[in-house]
């Protein structure tokens, strides 16, 4: 008479939990990473690495816009700093920037960056920018009073462009190792956020200080900040406008770090 192979009690049960496990697994990595998008702007052809939340069909999303340096990537900026693991709620946009002489390095302009001010490059970075922002529109929930945009050097700079030439349409923003003090003439009080290296080699820190000076008269900020996180000082507004310092003894990068806080900042500010 044959053997019949006996099998635990709960042993088919442990079968079908992982089965399913599993099955989880696989549809929510699917449905969380990062797609690129394609745009025709001006005639060229543009893309950006972009996060879509689950939720965004029905519900409606913040969107941050986040923007390389210039040399960078959408792909490292996004991936490397995992945004879109701290905010999974959010849309998180990053996009690719197009070979663009540099300020301060690149003058051949061999490597992808952003437009420095209202005008130059006619304007394709600024109506890139109107170009997602439609089609997010037209295709998911957004909430437009949680739009936010950060960014790192070159990627800094087009954020304070925007805070200049698209302050409506923002709800904060957080520039990172970045200075506008020829744009400060031009900006409307925003909520924001600096994030400053005190051996920055290439922005220089007084650049940058001058323009938290001037961002913090516009803001109408007090002249007492208070502790905000590690290496963040907050400074209240009159106006409802706070300006967040984040002071770290590095050069010119984005600490991890301050990724999160920015992200804390985002999370807690939005429009009336």
């Amino acid at each position: 008479m044959p053997t019949v192979k006996k099998f635990p009690a709960n042993f088919f049960l442990r079968i079908l939990i992982a089965f399913f496990c599993i099955v989880f697994s696989i549809a929510t990595a699917t449905a969380t990473e990062p797609k690129i998008m394609h745009w025709t702007v001006g005639g060229v052809e543009r893309e950006a690495l972009v996060y879509i939340p689950e939720t965004a069909k029905r519900i409606a999303a913040p969107v941050v816009f986040v923007f390389h340096g210039h040399g960078g990537n959408m792909n490292k900026i996004l991936r490397g700093k995992g945004i879109d693991k701290l905010w999974p709620e959010a849309i998180i946009v990053s996009p690719q920037g197009l070979n663009t002489p540099g300020q301060l390095t690149d003058p051949k302009g061999e490597l992808p960056g952003w437009q420095k001010a209202p005008g130059d490059m006619n304007d394709r970075d600024l109506l890139f920018f109107d170009a997602m922002l439609k089609t997010l529109h037209e295709e998911y929930k957004i909430d437009d009073k949680r739009i936010y945009a950060t960014g790192h050097s070159n990627g800094g700079g087009f954020t304070y462009l925007l805070l200049e030439a698209r302050n409506d349409v923002l709800t904060a923003a957080a520039p990172s190792a970045a200075a506008a003090i020829r744009a400060l003439t031009r900006i409307k009080p925003k909520p924001m956020m600096h994030i400053i290296g005190e051996k920055d080699p290439l922005v220089k820190p007084e650049w940058q200080e001058a323009t938290i000076k001037g961002m913090l008269k516009i803001n109408n900020c007090s002249n007492d900040g208070q502790a905000y996180a590690t290496d963040a000082t907050l400074y209240p507004s009159s106006t409802g406008n706070p300006v967040i310092v984040y002071k770290h003894k590095g050069g010119h990068i984005f600490p991890q770090e301050a990724v999160a806080v920015v992200i804390q900042f985002f999370k807690a500010t939005a429009k009336p």
